[in-house]
């Protein structure tokens, strides 16, 4: 497929685009291959200054943009974009080249204004890697175009576009990604576990009621952060990260029943603080002080979880972490927790 081209015919100079055609809300749309270094010639930012109602875009997040370069920059053979939406805003022509009347030619005039109506930071990334990678221009991405009817119709577009896009949980997004080093960490420590593994929603941020699940896999993977914070060594880190949760949940009798199947885990949800994500951290970075000061004696320090009353009706965890029966989700809790743990176990 050919790269977009300036034209000219008898009216004005035009730009092409080899593009297909179709039908969306018995509206014509187009979808195209354009190669990057295009993409920031084609799209400016020009309406960030002016008030929201009268442009038909969130202002650019520039805080952003390092990391999504980076992202390109780093992963040249694996990194993925998703098509860029936007409306043209002047004179269109599609020309069907062959027996497909869906397949030609799109042809816009250089005078239209082109808006993106999504994927301002993919383009903005994209022109900040160019910048580094100057080979990066033989590379494309697809966009979806339509035929602009005014700032009324952008406007709407930008919201159904976002109203219905579902961001995936911290969980999936942990599982599904294969590129984090910390990422294949968990995963891997929690596959050496297989008792423990089978506690862990690796999915939901919400646990469902009729799972058998303790806690998620967003709740272990920040634990174990906490855990391994400033150990350098990969290796040493999953094996001590494997170590210490094995540890845990030996020592753990709720954890161990409901592996069993001896107690159902939407109960020990319900009733105790052991699963909660605010313990899993803490434990992590008690563990990790634990471990910097007892390398040889923190497994056998673990063993007062055991004697620990983990009901939420414990008066141990009045003091700010639970009020009027409700676990309170905070910085302040979660430094809370993590004092409370360390009384009982350094």
């Amino acid at each position: 497929m050919e790269p977009v081209r300036e034209v000219s015919n008898m009216d004005s100079a035009k730009f092409s685009f080899p593009a297909v055609k179709g039908i969306q809300a018995n509206m014509e749309y187009y979808v195209t291959m354009v190669p990057l270094d295009c993409i920031p010639k084609l799209f400016t930012f020009k309406d960030e200054n002016l008030a929201p109602e009268i442009r038909s875009q969130r202002t650019l997040n520039k805080a952003r943009i390092p990391e999504m370069c980076n992202y390109i920059l780093s992963n040249p053979t694996s990194y993925v974009f998703s098509a860029l939406t936007a409306s043209i805003d002047g004179d269109v022509i599609f020309e069907p080249s062959g027996e497909n009347p869906d397949v030609g030619m799109l042809y816009i005039s250089m005078c239209a204004k082109m808006l993106i109506n999504d994927g301002q930071h993919r383009r903005a990334a994209i022109e900040a890697a160019l910048k580094k990678n100057p080979d990066l221009k033989y590379e494309h991405i697809s966009m979806v175009l339509y035929h602009d009817i005014g700032l009324k119709r952008s406007q709407q577009m930008f919201s159904d576009l976002n109203r219905f896009a579902i961001r995936p949980t911290q969980s999936l997004n942990i599982l599904y990604d294969n590129r984090n080093s910390s990422s294949l960490l968990v995963k891997e420590v929690i596959s050496d576990i297989p008792e423990f593994e089978k506690l862990i929603d690796k999915e939901h941020t919400s646990i469902p009621n009729r799972s058998i699940a303790l806690f998620t896999l967003s709740a272990i993977y920040h634990g174990t952060l906490a855990l391994i914070k400033g150990m350098d060594d990969k290796s040493a880190a999953l094996s001590m990260a494997t170590s210490f949760w094995q540890a845990v949940y030996q020592n753990m009798p709720e954890w161990k029943k409901v592996a069993a199947g001896d107690v159902k885990a939407s109960v020990i949800r319900k009733e105790s603080m052991s699963p909660l994500s605010i313990t899993i951290r803490a434990l992590g970075e008690v563990g990790n002080e634990m471990i910097t000061n007892y390398p040889k004696s923190w497994a056998s320090k673990l063993r007062a979880l055991s004697s620990i009353d983990w009901s939420k009706s414990n008066p141990l965890w009045s003091e700010g972490i639970v009020v009027n029966g409700s676990v309170q989700l905070s910085h302040a809790t979660q430094s809370m927790m993590v004092k409370v743990l360390k009384q009982k176990l350094v």
